[in-house]
């Protein structure tokens, strides 16, 4: 995957977590508005592990991929 393709994939996944979060709050429905900036943080923590996570596997898969992403990651 290039690394077009992965930020697309990952910016993809991130947005799933938001929503995941949001389902699972019962809240997929409400405007963004009616959100607390709790509600914002939790969406934002969310997304943010999910780029870790998949960050970090790529490192796992391809070390060379990416050395900006290694340096992000503390790798």
């Amino acid at each position: 995957m290039n690394s077009d393709q992965w930020q697309k994939h990952v910016t993809q996944e991130s947005a799933k977590a938001m929503g995941a979060w949001l389902e699972g709050r019962g809240g997929l429905h409400r405007p963004i508005a009616s959100l607390t900036m709790a509600d914002l943080e939790a969406m934002a923590t969310s997304a943010i592990s999910r780029f870790v996570v998949l960050g970090s596997e790529r490192l796992k898969e391809e070390p060379d991929a990416s050395q900006d992403l290694s340096w992000l990651l503390g790798g």
